[in-house]
């Protein structure tokens, strides 16, 4: 990479709803940058970004795929992301470290689900961003109907930057609306085209497009402001200055027309990237936290090279060649490969072995990295995604990145014992490259659950399991969490009397049971009065009752939310022990909970659908079909939230309901609620179901 300043770095994120062309803009720029010799197709699965097995098998990104490659004396880092939502977290972690986004909007669908998603992270992060409207080639495409629905929709400051010429399969180049160039191409997947004026059935459209953008341009620049507003006709060189700091400052967001595979219109995007995006040293300093991540005090982290090192991981990837290899973006400073690398997050010190500029799944070692550099360092064998890297002596650390909250589980277990051995790694490891998904054994259900962001997800997960570390998992839908508790007060006694030759057991206990509000667990009152049952049995027959209340009464599901006041008993001078209290407990919890009309009661979750206007009566129509609650709808644009309570039960697969329902142009997440009781009919289902297990198991 010979010597580079900051100055000449772009960092830069593909970002969109699935299928609006991300992979192949990414390959034409490698070509056109010279970078590549060939460009490759998604659908011929070579392409430099998704190499993974998974990902050619599915023709979709899993990963955010970084390329690093020079143009026009440029550094371009840039990192392809998923598009479908069950990866979106590969679309934010690589958001939280770029200084700049191309947004794609397929110029057949417009704005779609993930495309809003998307939006809101180029806010969230504040990152320059410019919209690529693609596939400008395909049938029904309409570059003009797409810009108005960026603008109704994300945002007013979109702006055309470059104009269509021709449309659909007459697509042959592009207008720069300011310099009033055109650039003609034959189509052929060359990078070569032929520079020209407007053309004449295009003079008003590019006339009206110049003066939208100059409009806003001007914003940037008080000295032109005053200038336009005077009516001076204001040279070219000096809005194209100010367009810069209008993008950099996000006031104007450009949108270019191209098509990624014919190769149309992808020069000018990577020339109005290198010219009109942010250099590092252009972004605003970084949050970070000194000491203590809880109590430190706020510190700002400056682009500054010669500033101490500081970088973030925001990516473990596993290569099957390689090993693992832990992505960090530069925040301030430098440093060489012959140093070491301290980890602030874990406090520890590590070696580097080089750093890696990636182009797909290859890399160039390089033995320096600056401010703005993304690159990947191999075998950091304790980073894992959202440490803080820095060099020994520092104790300044980067905020956590958010982690998305899983939406899809799936009960997994061994197919084997040879399997259940290995478990154990092979999940560490997986967990450690994918943060987003998450591993419990949860002992009320005996269940170990693999939770993600929907069922594609998961799927990927089991194949990587099974391909990278020969473990074979068989999975079902998970168990409900059931609990069970009483609507009304009831009062029993447990005797335990036994005699054998030698000392006998006996141990006796009067119970009352009295329901408590939801989600109060159980409380233990002692009410015994005159010494009827010794106060160190008392602990023994609490034991015996949160015993038995575990294992519950009408479905062996944990009973909850009662008070049990022992008020009465009796004892034997020899004969009673703990042991005989336990039981008798036991005995007197299992009458007074049968007595007191008990229920089955089911997790409830707060949902939260995000779908377009047309899909929001067939989503509350299903929702309504899983005994949910409609709570609410809120707009977010052409989007609505909709906001209900449904059990958990009705919930196991609806990722894969709701991308059927919506064509996958909905997402969701949920969160838990509180506990309610479940139908009497379910119940009945619930009980029998249990009984029939159990059945099956004597």
């Amino acid at each position: 990479m010979g010597t580079r300043k900051p100055d000449d770095i772009r960092t830069i994120a593909l970002v969109s709803h699935g299928g609006a062309g991300k992979t192949s803009l990414a390959e034409a720029m490698l070509f056109d940058s010279g970078a590549i010799s060939r460009m490759g197709k998604v659908d011929d699965k070579n392409t430099v970004s998704d190499f993974d097995p998974e990902e050619q098998k599915r023709s979709i990104s899993i990963n955010s795929s970084l390329s690093t490659f020079s143009y026009k004396g440029k550094t371009i880092h840039l990192i392809d992301t998923p598009g479908f939502s069950d990866f979106y977290f590969e679309q934010r972690a690589p958001m939280s470290v770029v200084d700049a986004a191309v947004v794609g909007i397929n110029a057949t669908a417009g704005v779609e689900v993930q495309t809003r998603k998307v939006w809101d992270f180029s806010e969230e992060f504040s990152v320059a961003t410019m919209f690529y409207v693609s596939k400008i080639d395909k049938e029904h495409a309409d570059f003009y109907s797409a810009v108005g629905d960026v603008q109704a929709n994300l945002t007013n400051k979109a702006l055309p930057l470059l104009l269509p010429i021709g449309k659909e399969t007459s697509f042959k180049g592009v207008v720069n609306v300011i310099t009033g160039k055109s650039y003609t191409y034959n189509g052929d997947g060359t990078k070569d085209f032929i520079e020209g004026g407007i053309p004449d059935d295009m003079a008003k459209a590019v006339a009206r497009a110049r003066d939208e953008l100059i409009e806003r341009v001007v914003e940037a620049d008080d000295d032109l402001m005053t200038r336009y507003l005077d009516g001076e006709d204001l040279p070219n060189d000096e809005i194209e200055a100010a367009l810069r700091k209008a993008v950099v400052a996000r006031l104007v967001f450009p949108i270019l027309p191209g098509a990624s595979v014919p190769n149309i219109g992808v020069v000018q995007i990577m020339d109005a990237l290198s010219e009109y995006f942010p250099s590092p040293l252009d972004t605003s300093s970084r949050d970070a936290v000194k000491g203590d991540p809880q109590t430190g005090g706020k510190i700002e982290i400056n682009p500054d090279i010669n500033a101490p090192f500081m970088s973030l991981c925001f990516k473990v990837m596993v290569d099957p060649y390689v090993g693992r290899l832990s992505f960090i973006r530069v925040f301030s400073g430098r440093l060489t490969s012959d140093q070491t690398i301290y980890n602030v997050s874990k406090g520890i010190e590590e070696r580097i072995s080089s750093f890696r500029f990636m182009k797909g799944k290859d890399g160039t070692e390089s033995k320096e990295i600056i401010v703005g550099d993304i690159v990947a360092i191999p075998k950091l064998d304790s980073t894992t995604v959202g440490d803080t890297l820095s060099v020994k002596g520092q104790d300044i650390r980067f905020p956590d990145i958010k982690l998305p909250k899983p939406v899809y589980s799936l009960a997994v277990s061994p197919k084997s014992r040879a399997d259940e051995d290995k478990l154990g790694n092979a999940v560490r490891k997986i967990l450690e490259e994918d943060k987003t998904l998450k591993f419990a054994k949860y002992a009320d259900t005996g269940d170990s659950i693999l939770s993600g962001m929907g069922d594609m997800h998961l799927d990927i997960a089991l194949s990587r399991i099974k391909d990278r570390y020969k473990v074979d998992l068989e999975t079902r839908v998970p168990k409900v969490a059931y609990r069970e508790t009483i609507k009304k007060t009831a009062k029993a006694q447990g005797k335990y009397k036994k005699q054998t030759g030698g000392r006998g057991q006996y141990g006796d206990v009067h119970f009352e049971l009295s329901p408590r509000e939801r989600g109060n667990a159980i409380t233990f009152e002692d009410k015994v009065v005159g010494g009827v049952v010794p106060k160190n049995f008392i602990p023994a027959a609490e034991k015996g009752l949160r015993e038995a209340a575990l294992k519950g009464v009408i479905a062996g599901y944990p009973a909850v939310d009662f008070n049990c006041a022992i008020f009465d008993g009796s004892y034997h001078d020899v004969d009673s022990s703990e042991m005989a209290f336990k039981i008798a407990a036991s005995m007197a919890f299992k009458k007074a909970f049968t007595d007191a009309s008990p229920i089955l009661i089911e997790p409830i979750m707060n949902i939260f659908v995000t779908v377009p206007e047309d899909c929001v009566g067939d989503v509350m129509g299903d929702l309504n079909s899983r005994r949910g609650r409609i709570l609410g709808i809120d707009p977010a644009g052409k989007l609505q939230i909709v906001r209900a309570q449904c059990p958990q039960a009705e919930l196991f697969r609806y990722a894969i309901i709701l991308r059927s329902l919506t064509s996958g142009r909905g997402t969701f997440s949920m969160e838990s609620s509180h506990y309610e009781e479940v139908p009497p009919d379910i119940a009945k289902k619930v009980i029998e179901a249990v009984e029939k297990v159990s059945d099956e198991e004597e």
